[in-house]
């Protein structure tokens, strides 16, 4: 698959954007309608999650055949084949369950164990954000510049729900930033990218929540700090059930170092 960047191809013309469509026109449907059940580990899902898991891997094994695929609700050990992709059907099932319009479709291509073709979709905005490795970002077919082009950053900086705990652990240093938390860990990540906060702190990021913003993030210029596991030396067999990628992100290096000692509380915390 030649990873064209949407630039030169309609938006529309790729066929993975037709499956796509279809998912999150089906979620946008189901909002307000779901009913929610907790998973052995805690978190929520809904019948929905479900849904729109089955078929984005059906779809992308009709589409891509040899190509395996990494689910959040399905498969999750790191496929054999030399490119697979790693799917989150629905981040921020929370937000989706609880009647908060805001959430996302997260879909990554990797090959030799590093993203190379990351689509976010965002049904209740109706934008889609696309990275191709080595090409750009764009969102909803406009390229997108690296936030440090856009000016000052505007203060706000994304946590988690379990990062926002090292507050407590640096009582005596003001936090650089006013805090948001968006609920979504794909989109509190790629907010930084996009030039809406200027740091993000994931605590317990899986790879299927990262996968396409970690692109996203790289294509346009935002460092990162991996915190306990480095995505990049995944291998295939392994199960990323249990496995944690704490990460901190910032619009340039100079931020990520002002936001380092609060990263450094997370990682001492355990």
């Amino acid at each position: 698959m030649n990873a064209t960047p949407p630039t030169h191809l309609p938006l529309g013309a790729l066929p993975i954007h037709a499956l796509l469509d279809e998912v999150a026109t089906r979620q946008r449907l189901d909002f307000g309608h779901m009913a929610a059940e907790s998973k052995a580990d805690g978190s929520l899902i809904t019948a929905c999650d479900r849904w729109s898991d089955a078929t984005l891997v059906r779809g992308l094994g009709q589409l891509y055949p040899g190509e395996g695929v990494l689910s959040e609700e399905g498969e999750k050990r790191i496929p054999r084949s030399s490119a697979y992709w790693v799917v989150d059907p629905l981040d921020g099932t929370t937000n989706f369950a609880a009647g908060i319009p805001y959430w996302a479709i997260s879909l990554a291509r990797f090959e030799h164990g590093v993203p190379v073709l990351a689509i976010l979709d965002v049904p209740p905005l109706r934008q889609r954000i696309v990275a191709v490795r080595g090409q750009g970002a764009w969102r909803n077919g406009n390229r997108l510049l690296a936030p440090t082009s856009q000016g000052p950053g505007i203060g706000c900086a994304s946590l988690c729900s379990r990062s926002i705990g090292v507050l407590q652990r640096l009582p005596e240093r003001r936090f650089p930033g006013k805090i948001r938390l968006l609920g979504v860990a794909s989109l509190n990540l790629v907010s930084v990218a996009m030039g809406q906060t200027v740091a993000a702190l994931e605590a317990t990021p899986k790879i299927w929540d990262l996968a396409a913003a970690w692109l996203v993030l790289t294509e346009l210029g935002c460092p990162l700090r991996w915190l306990l596991n480095n995505p990049a030396s995944l291998r295939a067999g392994e199960n990323q059930a249990d496995t944690d990628f704490p990460v901190l992100t910032a619009r340039d290096p100079e931020t990520l170092e002002i936001f380092l000692p609060w990263a450094k509380a997370l990682q001492e915390g355990g």
